[in-house]
């Protein structure tokens, strides 16, 4: 398994709210809805995504965008448009004093607007991400990614668009399904652009060194590895695959498999019951107070105090 297929396992769509806008200048929306991950193409017209604290970023036909959250901020026809809907969790639309006009806007199952013949049509889709593991490739994006549609060359672009106005059986799976894929899309698409400067457990995969040896980090992290198992794994010296993987990753190898753990472990206590132990063995640790020191190290608190902060959260 490779890093990033298990960076995005964590933003996989599950019941995503994802929907076609249909607008007619001038149009703004406040995006106030608090998803930690935002996607949106513009299948009609042109759109600007407006940051409350940086320059505004253009979006031309076929472009993707890709918005870190959960902070608001503005997709609009122009900068200076003065937002007039407010998109809310749940994908409910007021106005901006709190009216709600979620039914007045709606024109389909997954259509709003204020007519079917705007001149702008923004098709988005929301991420609710609550891994620990994805963070990791949070850090790696900028706040907001826009891909020109020329390097977004995926037919799951075009199915979404088909598949968004449709009201049939098993039509959620399908978009979120889809939504997943034309993610995964955008993002090889950014990671391959020059100015995207790509973290280096992402390039790493095309070093013959330090890609099979992630890869193998990845796979069986509870391995007792040492960096002489990893190199004879991969097939090569010690001092040839610190070297290589120092280098693309950015970091000594068992330092990264340290920080890989402590990250796995960390989705296991917010997400399960499971004993502290059991979560320690699956990670690669002997024992829960190995775990602990490891944990505390890194984090600055325990397994335990991590896990109860993690549940006053949700609750």
């Amino acid at each position: 398994m490779d890093p990033l297929t298990d960076l995005l396992d964590g933003v996989r769509a599950r019941t995503a709210a994802f929907c076609q806008t249909i607008l007619e200048p001038p149009w703004g929306l406040r995006i106030e809805d608090g998803a930690a991950l935002a996607f949106a193409t513009v299948m009609r017209g042109h759109a600007w995504i407006v940051p409350d604290h940086g320059e505004p970023v253009p979006m031309q036909l076929g472009d993707v965008a890709v918005v870190k959250g959960p902070g608001p901020y503005t997709v609009a026809d122009h900068p200076d448009t003065t937002p007039d809907i407010v998109v809310n969790p749940g994908n409910r639309l007021t106005t901006p004093d709190g009216t709600d006009v979620t039914e007045q806007m709606r024109l389909g199952p997954r259509l709003s607007g204020r007519s079917e013949h705007g001149t702008a049509v923004v098709a988005s889709g929301t991420y609710q991400v609550s891994s620990d593991v994805t963070g990791k490739l949070l850090e790696a994006l900028p706040d907001i990614v826009v891909v020109p549609a020329a390097d977004v060359q995926d037919p799951v672009m075009r199915m979404l668009a088909e598949e968004v106005g449709r009201d049939g059986p098993g039509q959620q799976v399908v978009l979120d399904r889809m939504l997943d894929i034309a993610l995964v899309a955008t993002l090889r698409a950014w990671f391959a652009r020059a100015e995207a400067a790509a973290p280096g457990w992402y390039d790493a995969h095309t070093d013959p060194v330090a890609g099979p040896a992630l890869r193998a980090l990845h796979e069986d992290p509870a391995r007792g590895w040492t960096v002489e198992d990893l190199a004879a794994h991969v097939g090569c010296s010690r001092a040839a695959l610190a070297r290589r993987f120092t280098a693309s990753v950015g970091e000594p190898p068992m330092a990264y498999l340290a920080g890989w753990r402590i990250s796995l472990a960390a989705d296991m206590l917010r997400s399960s019951d499971r004993t502290i132990s059991s979560i320690a063995h699956d990670v690669g640790y002997s024992n829960a107070f190995a775990l602990s020191v490891a944990f505390k190290r890194v984090r600055g608190h325990s397994p335990k105090q991590y896990r109860d902060g993690a549940l006053a959260v949700v609750r």
